[in-house]
């Protein structure tokens, strides 16, 4: 179990280090980020029936806006309409360093 957890753990920062030797870690990390987010917006409106009508109603924006922001291949969203969508569905966003 140990060589599977050592062997796991070599093969995620490999990655990373392939990433970063392409100098592509960041862009990927953000696409991942905002994917993530995407879908966790999406799921909270299915989860409180929300329409994307009543979503974008919420958010005072348009219909198309909000489906560029819930495209997931999207990577073009500025933080401040993610943190709209969030407190239109009643929760917060949360960005921080680790």
């Amino acid at each position: 179990m140990a060589d599977e957890n050592n062997a796991k753990a070599s093969i995620g920062s490999s990655f990373d280090d392939f990433l970063r030797e392409e100098d592509i870690y960041e862009d990927v990390q953000a696409a991942a980020i905002k994917r993530v987010v995407a879908w966790q917006l999406a799921e909270e409106m299915k989860r409180q029936h929300i329409t994307k009508v009543e979503m974008a109603r919420r958010m005072h924006t348009s219909r198309s806006q909000l489906d560029r922001l819930l495209d997931p291949a999207n990577d073009r969203v500025e933080l401040a309409t993610l943190g709209r969508a969030a407190r239109a569905l009643g929760r917060e966003l949360q960005i921080g360093l680790t």
